[in-house]
């Protein structure tokens, strides 16, 4: 692809998310930012939260693994399921109930201030290594798909990157986002779904015979029974209940879009159709993945170190201009769903739980909120020049998983108040919200040597909420 055929791409890309934030923040009050004014159609909602789940990490990392792990994956994908309906059925009813701007607010009426500023600290926390993690890898594909060639330095790549974002939601919002994730979502798919047909195409396969390609691959293999495997089915599929209930129903980032449908019941009917449309969503990018490496091996393509290069090497190198323009579009897509949304939930819930903005008037509310908004994507742009200067991708993960861990005290505190009425000290709670993760941390590093060779997979977050729990019980007033 010539580079300014790249730059075509990404420069129209650019300017329709900023012309639907025009249109989308056209008469726009204080709680547009925040809630939409709770006048989302469900359907654009469920749609457009395809692509913010899939991130670019999924993007990539999804049809790379199926050469590590086959269809390991899709046990996962099955608690998931399970996940969305526990989030639907309870967590949509609740959050309604308490017309709720910010979801940790449930904490201070439950538990007390200590207990609030812990979930939503935890959240800030969390959040911003992850979007920094994300959009650090959609910047690096940018450099390499374009900047390189003109020796642009990374920190201006991302300087771009993080202004781009931070000018299409600073004013509309949650309402921008949920239009602009729909855009997103559709790139997305069409990166998957014009690769599939290029390598059909390519290998001269009608689709039953692509379907029997993936069938009958052994890459396609779905479960795992070794107990002491972290790809095991309970492990994985137990975990995949719980992290979605974790890492969407309680986190500020996902359920701010479901609290902009008019009502709890567009709401639930938001969750249960977005479910189908990622479970059959991840079937693509597992079959891509079987196809990606049947057409390297029928190719003599070597399969490169990281499987996570596999997508890319082929899509901007073997499957010709289109593929390669929607490959750019996909993996931007996938970054800029998750870490926009990302912005805007930091600057909620910073602007919600920590400064009480709502109860402000307007003018403070405005300038206030502008002042958080350029805060944390400057915050976000020094993370990712941070995770550049490490220049050491296994450090970069390490930092993204250890702020995964700091979702577990979260599963604790809403299980904790939803299962029983039991008070607890408050002031206490932010000491068991900060062990109960470090526990787990040491737990996951050394348990093949502590337990027999058993490793932790994703069911970590279960142990890391149990401890919580448990800590909450210790901090149980008599009275």
């Amino acid at each position: 692809m010539s580079q300014s055929l790249v730059f075509i791409v990404i420069a129209a890309y650019f300017l329709l998310l900023l012309f639907i934030s025009y249109l989308t923040s056209r008469k726009t009050d204080d709680l547009t930012f925040y809630t939409a004014n709770r006048q989302s159609p469900w359907y654009l909602v469920a749609f457009g939260m395809v692509g913010a789940s899939l991130s670019g990490v999924t993007f990539i990392s999804v049809p790379g693994e199926v050469g590590n792990s086959s269809w390991n994956y899709l046990q996962f994908v099955m608690g998931n399921m399970v996940g969305y309906a526990v989030i639907a059925l309870i967590l949509i009813p609740l959050f309604y109930q308490l017309k709720l701007i910010s979801i940790y607010e449930y904490l201070k009426g439950r538990f007390g201030h200590n207990s609030y500023l812990s979930g939503s600290v935890i959240f800030l926390i969390s959040q911003t290594i992850g979007a920094s993690f994300r959009l650090f890898l959609a910047a690096t594909v940018l450099q390499i798909a374009f900047f390189d060639a003109f020796n642009i330095p990374f920190f201006i790549t991302v300087f771009t990157t993080a202004l781009l974002i931070w000018l299409y939601t600073y004013k509309g919002g949650i309402k921008t986002i949920v239009w602009t994730d729909t855009l997103q979502t559709t790139f997305l798919l069409l990166a998957v779904i014009i690769s599939i047909i290029i390598i059909s195409q390519e290998l001269e396969l009608n689709t039953v015979e692509l379907l029997g390609v993936i069938k009958s691959n052994p890459l396609s293999s779905i479960f795992e029974w070794d107990p002491l495997s972290s790809k095991n089915f309970y492990k994985m599929f137990f975990a995949g209940v719980f992290i979605t209930i974790t890492m969407n129903g309680l986190d500020q980032n996902v359920m701010q879009k479901n609290l902009t449908c008019k009502d709890q019941k567009e709401a639930k009917k938001n969750i249960f159709w977005f479910s189908i449309s990622f479970f059959i969503s991840n079937l693509f990018f597992l079959s891509l993945g079987v196809l990606l490496y049947y057409f390297a091996e029928q190719n003599g393509i070597a399969i490169p170190k990281s499987t996570d290069e596999l997508y890319p090497i082929l899509a901007l190198n073997h499957f010709g201009t289109l593929a390669g323009i929607t490959f750019l579009l996909g993996i931007i897509a996938a970054a800029f769903s998750s870490a926009d949304s990302a912005l805007t939930a930091l600057t909620t819930s910073f602007c919600v739980d920590i400064l009480d903005l709502p109860s402000k008037r307007h003018t403070v509310q405005k300038s206030t909120r502008l002042a958080v908004h350029i805060g944390f994507t400057f915050l976000i742009f020094i993370i990712i020049i941070l995770f550049d200067m490490l220049n050491n991708s296994s450090v970069v993960s390490a930092v993204f998983k250890a702020a995964g861990f700091t979702y577990g005290p979260l599963l604790g505190l809403f299980a904790f108040g939803l299962s029983n009425k039991l008070q607890v000290k408050d002031r206490w709670v932010p000491l068991v919200c900060i062990t109960a993760p470090l526990i787990s941390y040491l737990l996951d590093s050394f348990s093949a040597n502590w337990f027999g060779g058993y490793q932790f997979g994703f069911e970590i977050l279960l142990v890391n909420g149990a401890l919580t729990y448990l800590g909450l019980l210790l901090l149980v007033r008599k009275n």
